[in-house]
C-alpha cells in the first residue's frame, strides 16, 4: 500500500467532523446503529413533533448524549428529513464562532442564535427591524470599539454587529464580560426584535416554505461551571431561561449537556415540549458482560467504509489481515471503545501513529489504548469520583449524584440501551413493563484496569461489609 494511500485512510479517521449526509461521500460511510441504540431514530423522535404540530404552533426540544456518539451526524440527518417534509431549516453548530464552551451563558447563546439567523435569513427578512434595538443602546455599542463597524446617523450594519460581538465572545475573553453587560438587562427586547424578524423572514422563505426550524448544535460541549450559591450555568441557561430559549417564534432544537438531562430530567420535561431526547452508546455487551455481536459488527462496518472510500474498483482490501494483523485486534479496539464511536476512530487513528507500515499490529493497538486509558485517568479528579465509578460498575445504575452528573459529561460513565424486543400484543401487566426497553449504564472499559477504580472497588466492597455487620 502506498504511502499516499496510507496517508488518506488515516485521515478518514478524523473524530471530530461529523458526516454531511447531503453529501453522497459522506451518507455512503453512514452506519445505522439504530437497534443497538435502543431504536433511536431522530426522523421519529424529533422530527415527527416538528411536521405534527405545523399547523398547531412551534415547538422546542432537546436533544442530547455523550459527546462524540454522532449526535451532530443524527441533526444532520435530521435536517434533511425536515427539509424533505418542506420545511426551511438553519443548522448551525454554537461553539463553531460564536460562543466558548468553556464559558457561555444564556445572552451569548441569543446573540449566537441572532447572528446565525440574520446571516441564514439574509435575502428573506428585513433586517432593519433589528435596527430600533441597537439604536436604543448605540452608545454602548460605539464603546466596544469594532473599528469594522461603521455608525452613521445612528444606522449600524447589522449582520457585522452582531458578528463582532459573537467573534468577541467566543476568542476575547476581556471583551466578553462588557458585551454581555449590555446584552443581558436587554435580552428581553432583543428577543422580541428577534421574534419580528422570524415572524418577517417566515413569510418570504423560498419555495412556499412556511415553517422554519432552528437546529443548534454543540451546546451540550459547554462546560459546567458551579456559580456562587451552588447553581451552574447549565441550570442557569437550559432551565431558568426555558421560557426565552422556547421563545424564539419558530421551532427549535437545541442539544444540552447529558449531565443537566439526568440532574433536571423533570424539571426539562415540563419546561420543554417533551423529555430530553437521548442518543445512547452503541451496545458492544450486554448488562451482564455478554458481548453483542451485532453491536460489535455495526462499528466495524464504520471502520470498513472508511477504508474502502479510497479504494479503487481494481484495489482489493480486507480488514484483516491487510489493516488489521488479526481479527482479535480489530474486535479489542471496538469493545474498549466502549462502543463509543469517536473514541474508536481515534483509537484506530493513534494505532496508525504507532506503526510505520500496514498492518496495525497488537502493540500498536495496545499503545493507542494506554494512551487514551491515561487521558480517562486524568478525567477523574477525586475519590469520591472513583467511589461513584465502582458503584455504578456493580449497579449499572446512576443515582443522580454531583460525581456521577461529572463522569457522565466526561464520558467515563457511559450509558446504554438496546431496542425493546416485547410483543406488540401485550397485556397490561403492572409487573411487566417496569421499563420501556433495557437500560443500562457502565464505567468505560478503558477504566476497568486502572488502579484508581480497583482500589476504589476494594473500598466499596469494605464499605458494605461494615454496612452489613452493622
Amino acid at each position: 500500500m502506498s504511502e499516499d494511500l496510507l496517508v488518506k485512510i488515516f485521515n478518514s479517521f478524523d473524530p471530530f467532523f461529523p458526516l454531511d449526509i447531503n453529501n453522497n461521500k459522506d451518507a455512503s460511510l453512514y452506519v445505522d446503529m439504530s437497534d443497538s441504540r435502543g431504536g433511536a431514530k431522530i426522523e421519529r423522535d424529533l422530527g415527527k413533533t416538528i411536521i405534527r404540530c405545523r399547523d398547531n404552533r412551534a415547538t422546542t426540544q432537546l436533544y442530547t448524549g455523550h459527546r462524540g456518539t454522532g449526535k451532530s451526524t443524527e441533526l444532520l440527518r435530521l435536517k434533511k428529513y425536515l427539509e424533505e417534509q418542506g420545511c426551511y431549516v438553519v443548522y448551525f453548530a454554537a461553539d463553531d464562532g460564536d460562543i466558548d464552551p468553556e464559558d457561555a451563558q444564556y445572552s451569548d447563546v441569543l446573540i449566537a442564535c441572532t447572528r446565525q439567523l440574520l446571516d441564514k435569513l439574509k435575502p428573506y427578512a428585513d433586517q432593519s427591524l433589528l435596527q430600533k434595538w441597537v439604536g436604543s443602546r448605540l452608545q454602548e455599542l460605539k464603546e466596544l470599539a469594532f473599528a469594522e463597524v461603521t455608525f452613521e446617523q445612528g444606522k449600524v450594519d447589522i449582520p457585522l454587529m452582531f458578528a463582532k460581538m459573537s467573534m468577541a465572545i467566543r476568542k476575547i475573553p476581556s471583551e466578553r464580560r462588557k458585551i454581555r453587560d449590555i446584552i443581558e438587562p436587554n435580552t428581553i427586547t432583543l428577543l422580541e426584535s428577534l421574534q419580528g424578524f422570524i415572524k418577517d423572514a417566515k413569510g418570504k422563505l423560498p419555495d412556499g416554505k412556511k415553517q422554519l426550524v432552528v437546529i443548534v448544535d454543540n451546546l451540550d460541549r459547554i462546560v459546567p461551571i458551579r456559580r456562587q450559591g451552588g447553581r451552574t450555568n447549565h441550570e442557569e441557561i437550559f432551565v431558568d431561561r426555558a421560557e426565552q430559549l422556547k421563545d424564539l417564534g419558530c421551532d427549535v432544537v437545541y442539544t444540552v449537556p447529558i449531565s443537566i438531562a439526568y440532574s433536571r430530567a423533570n424539571e426539562l420535561g415540563n419546561n420543554y415540549d417533551s423529555d430530553p431526547v437521548i442518543l445512547p452508546i452503541t451496545a458492544v455487551k450486554t448488562k451482564d458482560g455478554e458481548q453483542i455481536e451485532a453491536g460489535i459488527n455495526e462499528l466495524k462496518e464504520v471502520i470498513r467504509r472508511r477504508v474502502r472510500q479510497h479504494l479503487t474498483g481494481e484495489e482489493r482490501c480486507e480488514l484483516v489481515p491487510q489493516i488489521f494483523g488479526s481479527d482479535e485486534i480489530l474486535q479489542r479496539l471496538c469493545l474498549m471503545s466502549g462502543g463509543h464511536v469517536r473514541d474508536l476512530l481515534r483509537l484506530v487513528r493513534t494505532s496508525f501513529d504507532e506503526i510505520e507500515t500496514l498492518p496495525i499490529t497488537k502493540v500498536a493497538a495496545r499503545s493507542a489504548m494506554i494512551k487514551m486509558r491515561d487521558t480517562y485517568r486524568r478525567s477523574v479528579t477525586s475519590p469520591e469520583e472513583w467511589l461513584a465509578l465502582a458503584r455504578v460498575a456493580k449497579t449499572k445504575q446512576v443515582e443522580g449524584s454531583e460525581q456521577e452528573r461529572q463522569l457522565l459529561f466526561s464520558r467515563c460513565i457511559l450509558q446504554y440501551r438496546l431496542a425493546d424486543e416485547a410483543p406488540t400484543d401485550v397485556e397490561w401487566d403492572d409487573d411487566d413493563w417496569e421499563e420501556d426497553a433495557p437500560t443500562w449504564y457502565d464505567v468505560h472499559p478503558l477504566i476497568l484496569n486502572i488502579q484508581q477504580f480497583k482500589a476504589a472497588q476494594r473500598q466499596l466492597e469494605e464499605m458494605e461489609r461494615e454496612d452489613g455487620n452493622g
